[in-house]
């Protein structure tokens, strides 16, 4: 097992942007999201990219599946990193419970939802080796959806206040767009470990129900420690160039910066 809103920038110059980046290996940078419809169409899709990907994110629908924690028992074997994406959400001590249910099953990251007692019950009981992260603003919700929810603030500025909660609560990182990270990163601690989703290899064009979305270099130049990518992977003639592609696209950016 291995263990005021300033505009939010569309690219980054990374000539110019002062980014510290963490000691992470850059072929764990990418986090794959097995989004599939059962366990075994997820070994089987696992098989097939191979060494291309070393992290996996495996959320609620393979959870409801049946054969969730066998999957992971699975991973961990074929040594990869596992991000479970639950996104607890419920009283403090229902979530602090889960975490604790979890926090020795060899999963490197798992999510939570919600308000300050709810990410420092998670991150009481996590243990020594599993992480939390605390979701921000899901990247599947722009200004229009948040006004729905209720929220009259600014995208940034929330993901901003949730990220200092996530940070004084105990949490070990935050879900952020790359929209957002350039500004998380001036005003909360490096400390925080950042994993970006809606990524889109090619261009910023919203796919599916991703709506603020960035591309692998602008990711990690604003900022991000991680980045997750699903269906440009898995929907690809061959998801295992795809991913493949990818990682030459992160080398290639640590080796110039």
């Amino acid at each position: 097992m291995r263990r005021g809103p300033r505009p939010a920038r569309q690219t980054a110059d990374k000539d110019s942007a002062q980014v510290k980046h963490k000691n992470i290996p850059s072929s764990d940078r990418l986090i794959f999201a097995m989004d599939v419809p059962d366990c075994g169409t997820a070994r089987q899709l696992a098989d097939e990219l191979g060494d291309a990907v070393s992290f996996y994110k495996i959320g609620l629908e393979l959870m409801m599946s049946g054969g969730y924690f066998e999957l992971l028992d699975w991973m961990l074997e074929r040594d990869k990193q596992v991000f479970c994406d639950l996104k607890f959400f419920d009283i403090p001590a229902t979530v602090g419970s889960a975490v604790r249910q979890l926090k020795d099953r060899g999963a490197s990251f798992v999510t939570v939802h919600g308000n300050r007692s709810i990410m420092e019950a998670a991150a009481e009981n996590k243990g020594e080796s599993l992480k939390v992260l605390g979701v921000t603003v899901l990247t599947s919700l722009d200004r229009g959806d948040m006004d729905d929810l209720g929220f009259d603030c600014d995208i940034a500025e929330l993901v901003l206040s949730r990220a200092k909660q996530a940070l004084e609560a105990g949490c070990d990182g935050v879900i952020s767009s790359g929209l957002e990270v350039p500004r998380l990163r001036e005003f909360v601690d490096e400390k925080l470990v950042v994993v970006s989703p809606g990524i889109r290899p090619v261009d910023n064009r919203p796919v599916g129900d991703q709506k603020r979305v960035v591309t692998v270099e602008t990711a990690f130049s604003n900022g991000a420690d991680y980045i997750v990518v699903g269906r440009p992977i898995r929907d690809a003639d061959s998801p295992r160039a795809a991913a493949e592609g990818i990682q030459q696209t992160i080398a290639e950016h640590f080796s110039e910066s």
